[in-house]
């Protein structure tokens, strides 16, 4: 399966993508990385892997896509010939040309068990929140914000004295577990949807 990774930041989620991607046995490859900011890091990452990179320029600085961008973000995709999209860190809210041009095959990872603590600074939420368990969540993308159906969850305890960064680092990790497991059930056909429910078979090694 042909992956694009969409990320706006450090790509410590595409580092995990790809390292997964390596092995023999993951029919998942990262043929692209597409980012909205040209100064990006993942974008050196990437480029340190030799994977091919996209610089896309939604044409907004926030909200709706303009109607370029969203073409611009199409052909990229096209031109690599993509079948999957692994959002890792993409700051923008995909349009629904581009969500409707990949039916269940566009993943995202949060930092919450959703449905709790959507949108920005989940940990924060769950902080303020006084959860003793949260953890992350990778899920299918629709045209909601964080509100697709879920495949994969690891939890994480709330520690006495956690801060925001604390907490986030411990969700990391745990990240760079579930969404390479995420990926690779995709990949393997292992993921069947039905309405907002989904159900992963066992792996087939």
């Amino acid at each position: 399966m042909r992956v694009a990774v969409m990320a706006s930041g450090r790509g410590s989620n595409f580092d995990a993508l790809h390292r997964s991607s390596l092995d023999p046995v993951n029919p998942a490859e990262i043929v692209v990385v597409v980012s909205d900011q040209p100064g990006a890091p993942v974008l050196e990452k990437a480029r340190r892997f030799t994977v091919p990179v996209e610089v896309i320029d939604p044409g907004t600085r926030r909200g709706a896509w303009s109607q370029a961008g969203v073409g611009a973000a199409l052909d990229a995709l096209r031109r690599h010939r993509v079948e999957a999209i692994c959002l890792a860190g993409f700051m923008r809210v995909l349009p629904s040309e581009i969500v409707g041009a990949f039916p269940n095959a566009i993943l995202n990872i949060h930092p919450s068990l959703l449905p709790a603590f959507p949108g920005l600074r989940a940990q924060r939420q769950a902080l303020r929140a006084g959860v003793k368990v949260t953890g992350c969540t990778v899920h299918l993308v629709d045209e909601g914000v964080d509100t697709g159906p879920i495949l994969v969850q690891r939890t994480v305890p709330v520690e006495p004295g956690d801060t925001e960064d604390t907490l986030a680092n411990r969700i990391l990790e745990q990240e760079h577990r579930a969404y390479p497991e995420a990926l690779r059930a995709l990949a393997e056909g292992r993921v069947t949807v039905e309405g907002t429910s989904v159900t992963l078979a066992p792996t087939l090694t």
